[in-house]
């Protein structure tokens, strides 16, 4: 009873947080979820009282229609279930209801709802699959029954985060893997299925150590008859429940001998540690840097290529040769130029040999054609590929393809996507931008040649960090700003899903800290345990993105020889006139001897975003001292297809004193508009608030969501066929027109 009320004042303490009702000591915020998992991991055997708790608060919050508790209660208590030793069919009965109950809501919670109800079938009939998935796919165990893989990336900006805080993340980063031997992780995936199977029947410290006896090769053996027989137990169905706990029995009765098994001491319940993901941290240094590392993650050169020779292999990297490769096609291959006429009677006649058999052999070695037309390959099928690649919540799904006669029917399929990578980022939004820039750069690159899209899985998530002493370039970017200012995309994700506020957010700050810490004893196991675990947990549950729109800006120069320059920009564009002041400085009631004041004349051309959603196009002449365009709304109600636009607009007036100027600002929304210099007066533009991605010299430019580039390619192909069609038509129309840039959260966006 002093277990079970310990729990769920925990559990209480964790809701209200989600209410606003943050702890009295603030270093416990973000802590609250964490200090209860490790609890549990302490003394396994209260993850039933848990997971029974959670069951009945989620019961609770929907029946008093606390619907914002729910989503955060079911990942802590799928995130237990995953983690335990041993769960009553009873529990998995009840989690498996509530979730069901999930598929009448609207989405996010039918969404996570199926999400969870179809892993807990699978648990109830084969206990420990989730862990044993989790493990062999984050650790790249080779398994044939199950050959997923997965491996996060944390990518960090060295130009944004101080080098303390670089050196902190790479070394704890790299002590989370020290440990990891893929023997013991082997070793604990088959003591946790064991375990699961027969609960307290088993002596799992005997099982440990006779697995830690054995030599690696039997280990590996016994590993693949657990990975064997609990993923045929999970694809069977329910009915073999009783025959998966036979097998596994039978497994642990021939790991340690029945002499041993029968006069085993039973201990309870104990704790099989789930291993840390395998992490990789980068500082983002070059352009391409993320396409290389995920062309490593699916064919690794370094197995075949030296290592000094790796950088240069992917400078002159060709994706044929990638793909040729991965193919196994060792074959040279020659181009030959066909002089056939398609026309039968064109052929050459077929010089019969003296001793060439007759009658039907004779007619099998001559070549026909049947009576047709001559069919193109189906465009379906070159751009299949990359529907699943840009697929987001919202498009259609793409066509199903036709399977056509004398094309088998393996070979007409997709390849099937076995890696997943997760791409963490560290920082503020800048490095944002630069991550819009190389998913652009990417989804060109896989229009011209595929080969990353249907192999790999990608996911993206971001923490936000803003260190406590700025460096240069964030004086040089920002210099009044805050962490509301440069961490705008944090705080809508913060503000659309609770539990990425009450566990992702805090890390603002909470990284910084510790890894300035002064070093001590304590201070290693903090960062080790903590700020790993965290990543862990969120790459783990948050699988619902959310999605920003990415737009393109096309800017033009003064200088009619220089060619203009096309970018993408995720959160900010700003504008500001090179030889004028700041509006800042700039006083409501100053004289100016100059007849039109600061700024520079500008017409603004821009289509008006109305709520019927109609657009009409305006036009507008005003002297500015410069505008800035939020993609990211204020309020997470407001639309996320839309820029914001404030111009400051300098208003003369004349009065008995003589001429004074005001600076007013002029909103407007927007998804299309263009800005032009009246009388070719340059003026700067910065894109995400980067200094570095500042442009100078600037008479005009263009700005309108970005378009996926597999839809334009697919669209010039079509306007081939069809020059006077303006709609989209055919494979076009399934297709997603815009380039959306998903971040995964928990829940994705409330309703």
């Amino acid at each position: 009873a002093e277990v079970e009320s310990d729990i769920l004042r925990r559990v209480r303490t964790l809701l209200r947080e989600l209410d606003g009702h943050h702890p009295a000591c603030q270093c416990d915020r973000g802590m609250l979820r964490w200090t209860l998992h490790k609890k549990i991991d302490q003394n396994p055997s209260n993850s039933s009282v848990l997971v029974r708790i959670l069951v009945k608060e989620l019961e609770r919050a929907e029946r008093a229609d606390f619907r914002h508790y729910i989503i955060p209660l079911l990942h802590t208590l799928m995130y237990t279930l995953i983690k335990a030793p041993c769960i009553p069919e009873e529990l998995y009965g009840r989690v498996y209801d509530f979730c069901k109950k999930l598929l009448t809501l609207p989405k996010p919670f039918c969404t996570i709802g199926l999400d969870y109800a179809t892993r807990l079938k699978v648990e109830r009939t084969a206990p420990g699959t989730l862990y044993q998935r989790m493990v062999i796919s984050e650790q790249n165990l080779k398994s044939d029954p199950y050959p997923y893989q997965e491996k996060i990336f944390i990518f960090a900006d060295p130009e944004l985060l101080s080098e303390a805080i670089c050196n902190a993340l790479l070394t704890d980063t790299e002590a989370a893997q020290v440990s990891q031997s893929p023997r013991a992780c082997m070793c604990h995936v088959i003591a946790h299925a064991v375990q699961a199977a027969l609960g307290e029947g088993c002596d799992l410290g005997g099982l440990k150590g006779r697995l830690q006896d054995m030599p690696t090769s039997e280990v590996e053996h016994w590993f693949q008859q657990v990975v064997m027989a609990v993923e045929c137990a999970g694809s069977e169905g329910s009915t073999a429940r009783g025959q998966h706990t036979a097998r596994l029995e039978e497994i642990y009765r021939a790991l340690l001998n029945s002499s041993q098994a029968g006069n085993a001491l039973l201990g309870g319940l104990q704790d099989t540690p789930l291993p840390n993901p395998t992490i990789s941290f980068h500082l983002w240094t070059e352009e391409n840097q993320l396409w290389k590392e995920l062309v490593l993650f699916i064919r690794p050169l370094s197995q075949s290529c030296e290592p000094d020779c790796l950088s240069q292999d992917l400078d002159n990297f060709e994706i044929q040769d990638i793909i040729s490769d991965c193919e196994c096609c060792e074959q040279t291959r020659f181009s030959v130029l066909s002089t056939d006429s398609g026309i039968e009677r064109d052929l050459p006649v077929a010089v019969e040999e003296p001793s060439a058999p007759c009658g039907a052999e004779t007619e099998q070695s001559r070549l026909h054609r049947r009576g047709g037309i001559k069919k193109k390959p189906s465009p379906l099928e070159s751009v299949a590929f990359l529907q699943a690649g840009c697929s987001s919540p919202g498009v259609k799904p793409p066509v199903k393809l036709q399977k056509r006669s004398g094309i088998p029917q393996d070979a007409a399929a997709p390849l099937q996507r076995l890696h997943t990578a997760r791409i963490v980022l560290l920082g503020d939004d800048r490095i944002l931008g630069r991550l819009a820039q190389a998913y652009h750069s990417l989804r060109k690159r896989e229009t011209r040649r595929v080969f990353l899209t249907p192999r790999l899985n990608l996911q993206f998530y971001y923490i936000p960090v803003v260190a406590g002493q700025p460096n240069t370039l964030a004086v040089v970017d920002h210099p009044s700003s805050g962490h509301e200012e440069l961490c705008e995309v944090a705080g809508y994700l913060g503000r659309a899903d609770p539990w990425y506020e009450s566990n992702i957010n805090t890390l603002c700050h909470m990284i910084p800290k510790l890894a300035t810490m002064p070093p001590s004893p304590s201070k290693h196991l903090v960062t080790d345990l903590f700020i790993t675990d965290v990543i862990a947990y969120y790459v783990r549950m948050g699988v619902q993105p959310v999605c920003f729109q990415v737009y393109a800006v096309k800017i033009f120069f003064n200088d009619p020889a220089q060619e203009p320059a096309e970018d993408v920009f995720l959160t900010e564009l700003c504008t500001q006139g090179q030889d004028s002041i700041s509006h800042r400085e700039l006083s409501v009631t100053k004289k100016k001897t100059t007849l039109d004041g600061p700024g520079i004349d500008l017409t603004v051309t821009y289509r008006k975003v109305v709520v019927s959603d109609r657009e009409r196009e305006l036009e507008m002449s005003l002297r500015s001292t410069g505008l800035v365009m939020k993609a990211i709304p204020s309020q997470e109600a407001e639309d996320l297809e839309c820029l914001n636009v404030t111009i400051t607009e300098i208003i003369r007036t004349s009065n008995l004193s003589g001429r004074s100027f005001s600076a007013v600002a002029n909103r407007l929304k927007t998804r299309n508009i263009t800005i032009r210099s009246t009388e070719q007066r340059p003026f700067t533009v910065r894109l995400d608030k980067d200094s570095r991605r500042t442009y100078r010299n600037v008479i005009s430019l263009e700005v309108s969501p970005c378009l996926e580039p597999s839809y334009c390619l697919q669209k010039t192909r079509t306007m081939k066929f069809s020059l006077h069609e303006t709609e989209d038509v055919g494979l076009v129309k399934y297709m997603p027109k815009s380039l959306l840039l998903p971040i995964n959260t928990f829940a994705g966006v409330m309703q």
